[in-house]
Parts: C-alpha cells; sequence; structure tokens
C-alpha cells in the first residue's frame, strides 16, 4: 500500500435527513428471560432500529476495526447532513449556511472512537417531522470534498522534510456515503456534482499553502432500504468516471446485511484478511464444570498468509493436504477467512518462536463472549499457538496470537525451511520423492533458450521485439516436455531426437520436413523389426506393457508432441499428416501383429508354466525307471521260479546300483522324501557287502542250518520245506 495512496484518508458523510428516522424493519428481541417468567407478566414487544441508527452502527464498527489495525497515519473524517446550518470542529464553532455537521478534524487526536461517539451521542437522532425537501446529501459531499483538501499532519511533515521535491507528496482519498437514494438518476446526480466540486477545489488548491489539490478520489455511495422493500437503486462495480473520480454503488438492506457489507468494504479497502480460530476451549456460564469449543473471527492485514499465498494454499489440496487450506466462504460466498485450530498454550513466554511478522488483529464482533474471554486472556499474558488443520500428518504451527503493550499481535511463525539451513535436495520439491527428474535435459533446454544482449542495430523482419521473440521460442519449447523420465518415451530414444528438436522450430524449411519424415520412417522399421523401446516399468509388475502395446504409446505421445505445433506453419502438418500415414496399417501389417501378439501370449504361458513343466518332467522321468527296474524283477522271479531252472549259483554280488532292489512302487505321487530316501538308501547299498541270505533269498526268505539237513539226506525245496 503506498504511503499516500485513497486509503490515507476516508471521508464517512452519513445522511440525517428525516427518511432516515424509517425503520429498518429487522427486528430485535429484548425479552430474552422466557423462562424465568412470572404468570401474567406479558411480554415485552421487539424493537427495530432506524435507517439511522443502522447507520451509524456500521460506520463505527468500519472506524473501530481501522482504528484495531491502524492506529497510526489512517485518518477518518465523519460528516453529518441535516438540515441546521452550523459547523463544528471540536472546539470552534462556525455558522454558515452550508446544510452539515463537521464532527471531527485530521488531527490525530481526533481520531478515535470514543471522540466519534461523542460528537454523534450530541448530534442526536434525525427528525422525522421536518420537511424532507429542505435537506440533501448534497451538502456533506462537498464538505467531504473540502476536508479531502486539507492537509493532515502526516502530509505537512513529509512536505516539510522534503522541502525541494514537496509536489511527491500526494493527495488521494476516499469517500463512503451512507444515504437512501431515490434513483440511479439520483446517483448519477450526486457524482457529477462532486466532480464538479473536484475541479473547483482544486483550483483553489492551487493558489494556496494550506491546501492540496485532489489528485484521485474514490466515491463509494451506499444505499440504504429497509427489509422487505424493493430496492430502487441497482449495483455498480467501480466505474471511472474521470481521471479525478472512480465510483461504485452498493444497494443493502438495513440490519445485519449492512453490517456484512461494511466488514467487507473495510477489508477491500485496507488490505485486511480473515483468520477464524476454531476449537477454543471455554467453559460454559450455567455448567461450570464442562466446555464447548467456539470460534472466533479476526480481521489483521493480509500479509499474515502470505506464506499461504506464496505455496498456493488458497487452490484446492491433495488429498490428505490442507482443508483447503483452511479457508471457508462466508455470508453467501462473498467473504473468505482461513481456519487455523486451536493449540493448548504454554504455561510459560520464555521459549522465543522464529516470527518472520507481527500484525494487529481486530475481533470482527467484538462484543460476543468468545471474543471477550479470548481477548481477555491474551491480555493476562497468555500466548496461543496455532496450527493448520490437516486430515492426516503431523500438525504444522504456522501462527501463534500473543500480546505486547496492551495490544494483540497476530504473530507468524516460521514453517517452513529456514534460509540458513543447506538448500533442498531435488527429491524434497512439490513432486515429493521423486528421484527421476530429467536434469540432463532440462540443462540442454536453459543453454538453448538463454537470453543474450541485442544490439540497437539488429533488426527483425517480423517486427518483434526481442523480448517478445523470447517469450515467444520459450512458449513453444515447453508445450509439450514432460519432467520426468518415467513419464516419457520418445525423449528417451535417440532416434526421435532430430524431430523433437526441429519440430519446435518457429519454420522449417523443406530439409527438415525430410529428416522428419525421414525420423518416422526409421521408427516404422524399429517396429517392424519389433526392436525393444525404452519403456519405463516402474511401478509395474512383472515385465511391463507388451512389445505392441509399447509401440502404441510412442506413437500416441509422438503424435501429441507433433499435433502441439501443428498449427504453426504447412510444413508443421506434413509431418503429423506423415506421423498419421505411417500409423495406419494395412491388413497385412495387422496380421502380422496379431501373429506376433500370439507368440509372445505363448512365450509368456511357456515361461509361466516352463517350472512346472520341469518339475512333471522330472517326476516322469523317476517313474520311468521306477518302471523298467520292476519290469526287470519281475522277469527274474518267473525264471527263478520254474521247476526246470537250475538252482542259482552263490556268487558275491557286484556292488551296483542296478542290483539293488528298488522299493515298491507307491500308488499315487511319490513324495520328496521317498525320493531322498530311497538315494540315501542307495548310495549306502554301495559302501558295504551285501548279507549273502538277502542275495539268495527266496521271497525274501532263505532256510538256516541247510548243511545239517544236507548231511541227513534231505532235500531242500525252494519254498523253505524239506521232503524225503
Amino acid at each position: 500500500m503506498k504511503m499516500f495512496s485513497v486509503a490515507h484518508k476516508t471521508v464517512f458523510v452519513v445522511d440525517h435527513c428525516p427518511y432516515m428516522a424509517e425503520s429498518s424493519r429487522q427486528q430485535v428481541e429484548c425479552d430474552v428471560l422466557t423462562k424465568s417468567r412470572a404468570q401474567g407478566v406479558i411480554p415485552l414487544a421487539p424493537v427495530s432500529k432506524s435507517l439511522w441508527t443502522c447507520a451509524v452502527e456500521c460506520s463505527m464498527e468500519y472506524c473501530r476495526i481501522l482504528y484495531d489495525v491502524y492506529p497510526k497515519d489512517k485518518l477518518v473524517f465523519i460528516s453529518r447532513v441535516e438540515m441546521k446550518t452550523f459547523a463544528l470542529k471540536q472546539v470552534n464553532y462556525i455558522v454558515s449556511d452550508s446544510e452539515f455537521h463537521i464532527l471531527n478534524s485530521w488531527r490525530r487526536g481526533d481520531q478515535s472512537t470514543h471522540e466519534l461517539m461523542s460528537a454523534l451521542a450530541a448530534v442526536g437522532p434525525p427528525n422525522p417531522r421536518e420537511d424532507p425537501e429542505c435537506c440533501s446529501i448534497l451538502h456533506g459531499l462537498v464538505a467531504a470534498v473540502e476536508s479531502l483538501c486539507k492537509i493532515t499532519e502526516l502530509q505537512h511533515e513529509k512536505r516539510t522534510a522534503l522541502m525541494d521535491t514537496a509536489e511527491r507528496v500526494a493527495n488521494r482519498g476516499r469517500i463512503i456515503c451512507l444515504t437512501n437514494a431515490k434513483s440511479d438518476t439520483h446517483v448519477r446526480m450526486l457524482e457529477d456534482c462532486i466532480q464538479e466540486t473536484i475541479l473547483d477545489q482544486n483550483k483553489l488548491a492551487a493558489g494556496s499553502d494550506r491546501l492540496m489539490g485532489i489528485q484521485q478520489c474514490e466515491l463509494v455511495l451506499v444505499h440504504i432500504y429497509p427489509q422487505g422493500e424493493d430496492t430502487l437503486v441497482s449495483d455498480r462495480p467501480k466505474k471511472e468516471i474521470s481521471p479525478l473520480l472512480t465510483s461504485e454503488v452498493h444497494s443493502v438492506r438495513a440490519g445485519r446485511h449492512l453490517a456484512s457489507k461494511l466488514n467487507i468494504l473495510v477489508q477491500q479497502h485496507f488490505d485486511l484478511a480473515s483468520t477464524t480460530i476454531t476449537n477454543i476451549p471455554m467453559k460454559e456460564e450455567q455448567h461450570a464444570n464442562t466446555s464447548a469449543n467456539y470460534d472466533v473471527e479476526l480481521l489483521h492485514h493480509r500479509d499474515a498468509h502470505l506464506e499461504f499465498f506464496k505455496s498456493g494454499c488458497f487452490f484446492p489440496p491433495l488429498p490428505g493436504d490442507l482443508h483447503m487450506a483452511g479457508t471457508s466462504t462466508r455470508e453467501n460466498n462473498f467473504k473468505e477467512t482461513v481456519t487455523l485450530k486451536w493449540c493448548t498454550p504454554r504455561t510459560n513466554n520464555i521459549e522465543l518462536h522464529y516470527c518472520t511478522g507481527a500484525y494487529r488483529i481486530s475481533p470482527t464482533d467484538v462484543n460476543s463472549r468468545p471474543s471477550s474471554c479470548l481477548t481477555n486472556f491474551l491480555l493476562n499474558g497468555r500466548s496461543v499457538l496455532l496450527e493448520q488443520p490437516r486430515k492426516s500428518g503431523s500438525k504444522v504451527i504456522s501462527h501463534m496470537l500473543s500480546s505486547h503493550g496492551g495490544e494483540i499481535f497476530l504473530h507468524v511463525l516460521n514453517s517452513n525451511r529456514s534460509t540458513l539451513e543447506d538448500p533442498p535436495s531435488i527429491s524434497e520439491g512439490c513432486g515429493g520423492r521423486v528421484t527421476d527428474y530429467r536434469i540432463t535435459d532440462f540443462g540442454e533446454f536453459m543453454r538453448e533458450n538463454r537470453l543474450t544482449p541485442v544490439a540497437e542495430s539488429s533488426h527483425d523482419p517480423s517486427g518483434k521485439v526481442p523480448v517478445e521473440r523470447a517469450k515467444a521460442q520459450l512458449e513453444r519449447y515447453t508445450r509439450y516436455w514432460p519432467m520426468i523420465i518415467s513419464q516419457t518415451t520418445i525423449f528417451n530414444m535417440q532416434a526421435v531426437v532430430p524431430l523433437a528438436n526441429l519440430i519446435v522450430k518457429e519454420t522449417l524449411t523443406e530439409e527438415d520436413v525430410l529428416t522428419c519424415q525421414k525420423t518416422v520412417y526409421n521408427l516404422v522399421d524399429m517396429e517392424r523389426k519389433n526392436d525393444p523401446l525404452p519403456i519405463s516399468t516402474v511401478g509395474s509388475r512383472g515385465k511391463g506393457p507388451k512389445r505392441d502395446e509399447q509401440y502404441r504409446i510412442m506413437w500416441n505421445e509422438l503424435e501429441t508432441l507433433v499435433k502441439t505445433h501443428a498449427g504453426a506453419t504447412d510444413r508443421h502438418q506434413r509431418v503429423l499428416d506423415c506421423i498419421i500415414a505411417c500409423r495406419s496399417k494395412p491388413p497385412e501389417e495387422e496380421e502380422r501383429k496379431k501373429r506376433g501378439r500370439k507368440r509372445e501370449d505363448r512365450e509368456d504361458r511357456a515361461e509361466k508354466n516352463g517350472s512346472k513343466e520341469m518339475e512333471d518332467k522330472s517326476w516322469q522321468d523317476s517313474e520311468r525307471l521306477k518302471g523298467l527296474l520292476e519290469k526287470g524283477e519281475q522277469d527274474a522271479e518267473v525264471i527263478k521260479d520254474s521247476p526246470d531252472s537250475p538252482e542259482p549259483l552263490n556268487k558275491k554280488p557286484r556292488l551296483m546300483v542296478d542290483e539293488v532292489q528298488p522299493p515298491e512302487r507307491a500308488k499315487g505321487p511319490v513324495s520328496l522324501l521317498s525320493l531322498w530316501t530311497n538315494r540315501i538308501t542307495a548310495a549306502n547299498s554301495r559302501k558295504h557287502q551285501e548279507f549273502v541270505g538277502r542275495v539268495s533269498s527266496v521271497n525274501n526268505k532263505f532256510e538256516l542250518y541247510q548243511h545239517l539237513k544236507e548231511e541227513n539226506g534231505m532235500d531242500v525245496h525252494e519254498n523253505g520245506k524239506a521232503s524225503r
């Protein structure tokens, strides 16, 4: 805000004509003791305020907020229009034919709500019995323009300090007129009157040392009408009447609507912002042992939310982040507030916090019990930390409320990285822990778009200024430029580099078009050969997309890149047409692609079932080996059990694995334990000489003491039974 902007001087012109004594028709209940009323007592009837009372109360709230936030250098000048013809400047009374009262001056001693309320009490309400034709709001508007031409103490100090450059001190101001206008034509008449008065007063100020000409004046006309009536004046946004005067019109119903409108205007006029403190614990009056949570809205300078604006938290966030940065909208989407959550205050104030700013605050509803309790709590020397409401994650302490010298300040705490720390790594940026940025490509991008001094003699045939040409080139280079390696395919391929470098040019030559077409044909040849592409598999399972899908992604991205530049020239369009033509493949090419996809599906199924097939093959080999061994065993038994076969010779068994009897064939699949046991048994059988009885046994039976029976002349059958 400039030192002598229109906010330096504010003149309130409040209509004091008889029609302002009309009721606002907003009822105020006076009978609040409904439960304890004795029987037979008639309840009090509700009352309603007049338009004058509503205008005075709302204008005083405007001044109170202004004095709380800006205790110095912001001056308010109150004027009221009525029928009588005398002027008041503090102690000096001037009787004149001008129908207005001046209730205070630009002196700093007069700038307080106490002085204004005392002056307004002396004026009293408008007299409804007076003739309304004898008064006009024009007298107050003329006096307001004259007051703007008067020099304030601050302007005088600056003019005296500068001396030789006194003309640098500007004189700007704002007039806020609260009245009940008759129509839009009446409003235009008031604007014309103010414009003529400014011109006349500037002529007088040019020949006076005690006056200053008005360089800029803002007129804010607020039309007040009772509840339940239709307005005769339409709203109008700010409009420039002349280089010296701008005007805006607000048509507002009296009562709470007028209070809300002036609350919004004071924020707009003096760069204020709203903060709502939520979850404030307060004990109930009826139940001292219980507490409830309340909200208190505070107004302060907008710079207290500067970090929110820088970080973009006032925009819609990502899931899990701030709840609209704690912003909410009130009063039918006219006013925004930032919501901060109450933290349990500390018992001592010894701890120092790293503050980046401190701003005075003013409660919006100063007379409410929550606002009063919060104010008294802070004035008693306590401090309250405020955190940003989050759905998840750790809390972030961003502000602190504390009092200094009887004034309450909103302190902005540094919740970001300190400038004294090391600079953050690239993985700590707004993208989170992303590490695959195209850092090398970005370095090349910066080298290609460096700014260099341009000689004044150089002339561009297109007639563009060098800075405009630089902006245009930067815009072309950034139309499609992925920041992460995993989000692009064509920028990771060396084969696409010639086309990517040429397509961003403002104009293309025939040679450039041929180079781009050659690049496209090379990509078609790569697809025909089924060459692999540098597709990123980050975040995906398995081998990633299939080869056909990879080329589809590549062609889509290439077409997106060229489409962003196709409208530059006809040659750019020819490159796009070449890509589209190459993507529309003939039927035989599609058939070949289909066969390739089937072959890849078979390879995937074979790889997936490879381990299972190897396992089945091993089981089949073991079963076939056992079958051969069992077949040989059965043949040997048939020969041995034949009655004509000779007695087998008792030979020394050979220590070979083939001589070992295989285990009986198990019904069903063989377990791993059985295979391992058979293998160990076969290995151990090679390490010792087999027992003679086991080798020459019949059906696993061997007759003992055969030599004794042979000496007695007894025959021994194969089954072990003797005969004579």
